[in-house]
């Protein structure tokens, strides 16, 4: 099995030591003799490296027919790491040894997979879901979608159960389980609770909850003060737009990053001040334009924001 720890993002312990005021300064104390007082350099903190990756799930046609060629080219675009999404499952294990080379000598990172329930609970589908994930390097196996049809805040509660058992069961195996959230989880039961609600209260803090901006707007939800009251716990982030409007009208989804509704300044300072945020992932469900296309258009905007300040 390859080593885990040898591409792990940045996590929350060196996030708070990164993120740390710079070093005090040092004064020499003045000698006796009248001599001018002198202090060291300051030294200021380290930045935090979080890289900027891609849900594979936004290239899914061009991975169906050539993984290989869809890794080169979303590198080629600038991605630094990647999260493959639920097929995966059925790689064997030689395959995703291979997948690895592919990856270590392209200088992507796979930090964390799309899974169904099925990777989380106890079974064959877990077993082989850990080999894979540290085959991979990978952080977080993360539940894609609920995994409820009832949806009720009881049948939530049930399900927290077993996401909690499951975090528990990947912690020797360093790994940690999480949640993705489409924009049901942001509707309201009758007593104004909501699953994602129930989903943070009823799960163990190292369980990770990962935001899908454009579901969060899209399903009601404030991202920003979802980020807020969960402090360190949406280290990784799906980075989608969203615009009111239909598909047809390319609005809903289809929008670009950037072209939605989403606050992203104050989203990105919540996540990096409070929410503890280690990667950022690019996720479109399809636009105007192919899906190469969107993934490299969409990371040229993410840039141009983030070099505005």
């Amino acid at each position: 099995m390859s080593d885990t720890n040898s591409n792990r993002p940045v996590n929350r312990r060196d996030f708070l030591v990164q993120s740390g005021a710079a070093a005090a300064l040092a004064a020499v104390a003045t000698p006796r003799g009248g001599g001018a007082q002198q202090s060291a350099p300051v030294t200021a903190p380290a930045a935090v490296k979080r890289p900027v990756g891609i849900e594979l799930y936004a290239v899914r046609k061009e991975l169906a027919k050539d993984i290989p060629n869809t890794l080169r080219t979303i590198r080629s675009f600038g991605y630094e790491a990647v999260e493959f999404y639920s097929p995966y499952v059925a790689w064997t294990l030689p395959y995703a040894k291979t997948i690895r080379t592919m990856l270590d000598d392209l200088g992507l990172r796979c930090l964390s997979t799309h899974n169904d329930m099925r990777a989380l609970l106890p079974g064959e589908t877990m077993t082989k879901a850990i080999e894979l994930n540290q085959i991979l390097g990978a952080n977080y196996i993360v539940l894609a979608s609920s995994p409820t049809d009832e949806g009720t805040a009881e049948e939530w509660k049930r399900v927290c159960g077993e996401l909690s058992t499951a975090s528990a069961t990947l912690a020797p195996h360093g790994l940690y389980a999480g949640f993705h959230n489409h924009g049901v989880e942001w509707k309201k039961f009758s007593d104004g609770t909501r699953p994602m609600d129930i989903i943070a209260a009823n799960t163990p803090t190292e369980f990770m909850l990962q935001l899908d901006v454009g579901h969060c707007i899209e399903g009601g939800g404030d991202p920003v003060a979802w980020i807020n009251a969960n402090p360190g716990r949406i280290r990784s982030v799906h980075v989608k737009d969203w615009a009111p409007g239909t598909d047809a009208q390319e609005k809903s989804f289809r929008v670009l990053f950037g072209e939605g509704v989403a606050p992203w300044r104050p989203i990105v300072t919540a996540l990096e001040a409070t929410g503890g945020v280690e990667c950022y992932l690019m996720e479109q469900e399809g636009s105007r334009f192919s899906e190469f296309e969107t993934a490299r258009r969409c990371l040229a905007s993410w840039r141009a924001f983030r070099r505005a300040g």
